[in-house]
This record gives C-alpha cells, sequence and structure tokens, in this order.
C-alpha cells in the first residue's frame, strides 16, 4: 500500500512547537545511536543530546537534536514557500492515515440499523458490494467495514423475509 505523498502547506509555523510524543523521542534518540555508531559524535556528546531528548517537550527541540545528522532529514524539500523557520522533519511527522470508503461505512450503518428496519437491509447490500468493489481498485481502507455491512445486510433481509414467509403461513393456516 502506498502512501500519498506529503504535501509542503501541511507544515507551518507553529509546528516547531507542536508537543513531541514518546514514539518521537524514540526515533530521535535512535538518529543520535547511528550517528554515534559512525563516528560522528562521541560518547559524552551521544549521553548529553539522548538526555536532552528525552527531556524535549516539543518537536523544534528533538529537530535540533537531529539537524545536524545525515539520518536528521533535510529541511530545504520539507519547507513551504516562503518559510524560512525549522521545518519539522518528516522523521517526527506522523505517519499519512488512509482514506476510508465512505461507502463502506454507509455499508456497515445501515446493516446495523437492518434489524430494526426492513429497508435499510438492502442499501447495506448494495452499498457494501459498490464499496468492495471500489476497495478492490485503489488504496482505500473499510473492506471489513464493507463486508460487515453485506453480512448485516444479507441476513437482515434472510431474517425479514423468513419472518414475513412465517406470519402469511400463519395467517393462511389459521384461516
Amino acid at each position: 500500500m502506498s502512501y500519498p505523498s506529503r504535501q509542503p502547506d501541511r507544515l507551518s509555523a507553529q509546528s516547531p512547537s507542536m508537543l513531541a510524543s514518546h514514539a518521537e523521542r524514540e526515533r530521535a534518540v535512535d538518529v543520535l545511536r547511528a550517528g554515534f555508531a559512525e563516528g560522528r559524535l562521541d560518547n559524552d556528546e551521544l549521553e548529553k543530546r539522548v538526555a536532552r531528548a528525552h527531556a524535549a517537550r516539543t518537536v523544534g527541540e528533538l529537530t535540533l537534536l537531529v539537524g545536524d545528522l545525515p539520518q536528521g532529514p533535510a529541511f530545504a524539500q520539507l519547507a513551504p514557500a516562503g518559510y524560512f523557520g525549522p521545518a519539522v522533519p518528516a522523521t517526527f511527522l506522523p505517519e499519512p492515515q488512509t482514506r476510508t470508503n465512505g461507502k463502506a461505512k454507509g455499508s456497515l450503518m445501515f446493516g446495523v440499523l437492518a434489524p430494526v428496519t426492513f429497508v435499510t437491509g438492502v442499501p447495506a447490500v448494495v452499498l457494501g458490494h459498490m464499496a468492495r468493489k471500489e476497495i478492490r481498485r485503489s488504496d482505500e481502507a473499510g473492506d471489513g467495514l464493507a463486508v460487515a455491512g453485506l453480512v448485516l445486510g444479507w441476513v437482515s433481509i434472510i431474517g425479514w423475509v423468513l419472518l414475513l414467509a412465517g406470519f402469511i403461513t400463519a395467517v393462511v393456516v389459521t384461516r
């Protein structure tokens, strides 16, 4: 699965002041350790920077710690036009979320409503099939939602048909 390319306009002047997560701190420590293994940092410098990385509160502080190392990301390609401040390295940006197919969400929604309303079983099945077809052609997520909507829709349709057949049989037998 491929992720869409990062848009430079997502970076802004407030990005370096964004609070750093534990994962971002650990990634910075990994970059520092790689720099030490390559001989770019001595042991004292490594210990100081690792301590500063663990104490860092913002992404900007982490950027300053790894910016002079090769695995520290290049800033020129990430900065938007006209912005000259420190950019957030791609290392510290969250992974892009894959888009969930809207028809898959709709299929699940109608599938959940199907046991209480007869009419929503059919849209759940139709949307589920359409969503699965779109998901196979694109890199969207939501196949599980579509399958769940399909199953709930078909179970509901079959249940309502059996209920209706039983009701009709009971009416015919009692005459």
